[in-house]
């Protein structure tokens, strides 16, 4: 297993898959098995529930986009420290667009393994995200 091709593999999740939006990549990229420690909105915690919440994402956010800071591997583990950021111009449980701006900070651990993402663990500042929006 090559580090930079585990790296590779994690920017592309971020480079197609969630700025670009294309849900089809999701096969290529997340194993049949995926499991998602953290699943965001109340999706279910596998490879269809990744990409339901990033259509969530670009529907409540259309201009959504991701920028790593950092990237980080080790064994079959890549670490990466991303700045998300969008404007709140769609509907997103149950909450009507705000019109603001949010930029916030995640954290994400995959474990990968034959070439595909099998785990994700995540962290993102959602109370922070609320207040962006406008909700506290």
């Amino acid at each position: 297993m090559s580090l930079e091709k585990n790296k590779a593999i994690l920017a592309r999740v971020v480079e197609e898959f969630i700025n670009k939006n294309k849900s089809e990549e999701a096969d290529a990229l997340f194993s049949a098995d995926f499991v998602n420690h953290n699943p965001s909105f109340g999706v279910s915690p596998d490879r269809v529930g990744i990409k339901e919440m990033i259509r969530l994402f670009h529907v409540a956010f259309p201009d959504y986009k991701m920028t790593i800071e950092d990237i980080i591997a080790e064994d079959d583990r890549v670490a990466v420290r991303m700045t998300a950021e969008g404007t709140h111009k769609g509907e997103i449980l149950g909450i009507k667009p705000t019109g603001n701006r949010i930029d916030v900070m995640t954290i994400s651990i995959v474990r990968i393994s034959n070439d595909r993402i099998v785990e994700r663990w995540n962290i993102t500042n959602e109370l922070e995200v609320m207040k962006e929006m406008g909700l506290m």
